[in-house]
């Protein structure tokens, strides 16, 4: 009777023990396509438009009130990477 209640209390500890391991081996996992958007990123293209995105998300950070946003240079860069992404992506599908 007291084993039950400490079970019921604190778990079984298999339990812990198994969902630790899930735990570690889903931190090991790497997606594939955040691999291939960070190699696109080093690109000439890519490299240029994250520098205007910064440079404006700078300038738009320093100033207390602005009706600007950086939304065409984000899509800029969006594309550009995604347009890297999708070359690599497709040519290495068969």
């Amino acid at each position: 009777m007291v084993f039950e209640e400490k079970m019921i209390m604190n778990g079984e500890p298999e339990d812990e023990e198994e969902e630790e391991e899930e735990e570690e081996e889903e931190e090991d996992m790497v997606d594939p396509l955040e691999t291939m958007r960070q190699k696109c990123e080093e690109a000439e293209h890519c490299v240029h438009t994250r520098e205007r995105l910064d440079h404006c998300e700078t300038r738009v950070g320093s100033r207390s009130s602005t009706a600007e946003d950086c939304t065409e240079e984000l899509f800029d860069f969006l594309h550009a990477r995604d347009h890297c992404v999708s070359h690599k992506l497709f040519h290495s599908v068969k």
